[in-house]
């Protein structure tokens, strides 16, 4: 093959790339070194930093008698650190933005009240001279932490709580793995995390935030947090039973009919007893009357129901219900009580623990007054796993979130949601939201590539390739944009994020059993109340409807009886008349058979029948002769 012309573009072309090739590959190798001699750096800079925080000469002796593969010598760092700036050159142009661009950030990011220190601004290194915050009174004008998981997020959360209950303001978070209880107990140092802290400029020290722990229905390790049915309301009830639209608003029905009759819905079997009264002989008429709501959806329902309190559900509606203005609060030296909300119980019902959050926000939406803007929010919510929130939610739901979004900035109240992309949030969701914390985006499918897309499309203009930096963000690393003091957008910006300073992993067992032994509102809480309610109310009004039932029904059997009796008396009665008549008929017959004869007519029917003898004896004739002979023997006769 006959070698291609020096002018060929194609030759040109590829001895362009290969020049390309060759300067990032130098630049890559210098920029290698470069990061090793600061590794070594910051690791000197880690052990000083150890060794002043314990105390002890004699451990900053054992630093300095390390060795050298340990602990690198303060020659070989200076001579480390001096290749590495002869090779790379110094200062913000280094990265990927330019100076201006750095000094933009660093005006962004610079308030004048109180702020939450969220790290330090990546430029191929972290700039330790231009940190990233958030303004502590806009921390109330809501906020969202995404990111793929194990990209940080939970201690992006850790980190801001602890901020925020430093300044006074109150914090409620639900801890979905049971690592956020870490917060209570001071963190432990390493050379890692040291050397990580120094190099955002973090002046690291471990430290514990007053806890309060709760429990779901009391289950789980902490104070119980239940909510009557009526408190939870139709909808979002719907939402955990995944009813469709018409069962929903059937459901708002029988929520109103419960009202109208003064039937408490205090826990499940309360509104079972409602669906089952409906739905039998003696409620019929009744749910007629509510018109939308048909037998066969109030079956649905109730089966669904059903399904739901044998999965466990039941043991979260209940009372005492909990008010929430008990995660409003503050110890005696002004710092926020940090509330978590322990939900390992029911991580295989994510729909019913989310939804139960945002019952808890609506209540605070519901009680709180109006209080306008305040220099510091009297409660932060960190809203983890919103996802589950908004999958397969209806439009009154999301509705109903969006306006308590909206409106309960005015309340004092700010809200974080957490999730994986903002995409599990509904536009009109984010559209109330005025910081954002964008950890790593992950794209393996072409729905993940499509969705960091439009992630990126939500930015504003900066000076990153935002697609290719989301997918390169390392753990603890995030793109960071905040509303100012004036309620403008600050910055895009590329942060390395502060390290907690409580425990990163969860708090022993032991201690957080006895925090919750030791709560003031275990007293108010822990003990379950059973009052008279709906089950109770229509258990007997169907009870007395039975016996007036039972009574009625006896009452007509025994009219049915004396009826009887009173048929059969009459027949009788009848038939001893009858035959009275017929016999005083038979007797006044024979009467007036009797009644029509003479005694002559009787004497000579009498003679006619008297034998031949008698006659004889009996004829006047026999009489005279017979009188005579008694007057010859006795001297007697007749006078």
């Amino acid at each position: 093959m006959s070698a291609l012309p020096e002018s060929d573009p194609a030759l040109a072309a590829a001895e362009a790339e290969l020049q390309r090739l060759r300067a990032e590959a130098a630049a890559a190798e210098a920029a290698l070194q470069a990061a090793q001699a600061k590794a070594a750096l910051a690791a000197a800079e880690a052990e000083l930093a150890k060794a002043r925080l314990t105390g002890g000469a004699a451990d900053a002796g054992a630093a300095a008698s390390a060795p050298a593969a340990a602990q690198p010598a303060p020659d070989a760092v200076e001579s480390a650190s001096a290749a590495a700036e002869a090779a790379v050159p110094a200062g913000p142009g280094a990265g990927p933005l330019d100076a201006d661009e750095v000094a933009a950030v660093r005006d962004g990011y610079a308030f004048a009240a109180a702020a939450i220190e969220m790290g330090a601004l990546v430029n191929t290194e972290p700039l330790p001279d231009v940190p990233v915050r958030i303004p502590l009174a806009m921390t109330n004008r809501h906020g969202l932490i995404a990111g793929a998981t194990g990209t940080g997020k939970t201690r992006t959360l850790q980190g801001l709580a602890e901020q925020l209950a430093a300044h006074g303001v109150p914090v409620f978070a639900a801890d979905i793995k049971g690592d956020l209880s870490g917060v209570a107990t001071p963190g432990t140092p390493s050379d890692k995390l040291l050397a990580r802290t120094a190099g955002i400029g973090q002046d690291w020290a471990p430290a514990a935030s007053v806890t309060e722990y709760f429990a779901l229905g009391g289950i789980g390790t902490g104070v119980p947090v239940r909510a009557t049915v009526s408190g939870f309301g139709p909808l979002l009830l719907s939402k955990v039973l995944g009813l469709n639209e018409t069962q929903e608003s059937s459901l708002k029905l029988v929520f109103h009919y419960a009202d109208q009759h003064g039937l408490a819905l205090v826990d499940l079997s309360d509104l079972r007893s409602v669906l089952a009264y409906l739905t039998s002989d003696a409620g019929k008429d009744e749910l007629k009357d509510l018109g939308g709501l048909s037998a066969s959806t109030a079956g649905v329902i109730l089966r669904e129901l059903i399904v739901f309190a044998d999965a466990g559900a039941d043991v979260f509606f209940g009372e005492p219900e909990f008010e929430v203005s008990d995660f409003l609060r503050t110890v005696e030296d002004g710092r926020g009580i940090i509330s978590l909300l322990e939900v390992p119980g029911v991580a295989d019902q994510p729909a019913l623990f989310s939804t139960f959050l945002m019952y808890l926000l609506a209540e605070l939406f519901e009680l709180l007054p109006e209080v306008g803007d305040l220099d510091k929010p009297k409660l932060v919510f960190f809203f983890d796993e919103a996802h589950l929130l908004f999958r397969d939610a209806s439009k009154d739901f999301i509705a109903a979130i969006v306006q308590t979004v909206r409106l309960i900035r005015s309340k004092g109240v700010g809200v974080f949601f957490v999730t994986q992309t903002p995409k599990d949030v509904p536009g009109d969701v984010l559209a109330q939201l005025g910081s954002r914390v964008q950890h790593q985006l992950r794209a393996f499918t072409p729905d993940d590539a499509k969705a960091l897309r439009a992630t990126v499309g939500t930015y504003p203009r900066s000076g990153y390739d935002l697609e290719r930096v989301l997918q390169e963000l390392g753990t603890g690393e995030a793109i960071v944009t905040v509303m100012s003091e004036k309620g403008a957008p600050t910055p895009v910006a590329w942060t390395r994020l502060r390290a907690p300073q409580g425990l990163m992993s969860p708090t022993p067992r032991a201690a957080v059993e006895a925090a919750v032994a030791a709560s003031p509102l275990l007293a108010k809480y822990g003990t379950e109340i059973d009052r008279e309610s709906a089950r109770e109310i229509l258990t007997a009004k169907l009870k007395a409807a039975g016996d007036a039932e039972a009574a009625e029904e006896a009452a007509l059997e025994k009219a049915r009886i004396d009826a009887e009796f009173a048929k059969q008396q009459a027949a009788i009665d009848k038939a001893q008349a009858d035959a009275e008549r017929k016999a005083q008929k038979e007797y006044e017959r024979l009467l007036r058979q009797t009644s029509g004869k003479t005694r002559t007519s009787r004497s000579r029917s009498s003679r006619a029948r008297r034998s031949p003898l008698e006659q004889l004896l009996s004829s006047p004739s026999t009489e005279t002769i017979l009188d005579g002979v008694i007057r010859g023997v006795f001297g007697t006769g007749r006078r």
